[in-house]
């Protein structure tokens, strides 16, 4: 299971670049503006969920008990989505998945480290910060 899970990650990780890259082309041959280029990538994307969640036949809870800020996440993804499509062409395809991978790392060493939403807390020891440190390094080493 652990490598399926590994896998799976390495997988999500690749789909970035492409998506990047299919996006930025979007925008060139029709959108014009990467905020609509994610808009209709959030709606090719609404209605891909929508068919798996009818065809799975999963179950909706009510949304009783859920703070308002749980409901955020399509507003960070919008904003991740728009931004990538932006700086894609524009920096490159590796400049842009190293710098989204840097910032992914020092923000998810302080939800680990503080045991934010619902993360188990783990310690950002000397380890985690050498591999932060590295990436660190390598969007240094990736712009030269």
């Amino acid at each position: 299971m652990q490598t399926v899970l590994l896998l799976m990650g390495l997988l999500a990780g690749a789909v970035l670049p492409t998506q990047a890259g299919i996006n930025a082309m979007l925008t060139e041959q029709w959108a014009r503006h990467p905020v609509l280029t994610a808009c209709a990538s959030f709606a090719v994307g609404t209605v891909a969920l929508a068919g798996w969640v009818f065809v799975a036949r999963l179950p909706v809870a009510s949304p009783a008990g859920t703070s308002w800020w749980h409901w955020t996440g399509g507003l960070l993804g919008a904003f991740f989505v728009a931004a990538v499509t932006f700086l894609a062409p524009r920096l490159g395809a590796v400049t842009t998945v190293v710098l989204v991978i840097a910032g992914q790392l020092v923000v998810a060493s302080l939800l680990d480290h503080f045991g934010l939403l619902g993360y188990r807390q783990r310690s950002f020891d000397l380890m985690r910060a050498l591999g932060v440190a590295f990436v660190l390094v390598g969007v240094f080493l990736v712009r030269r």
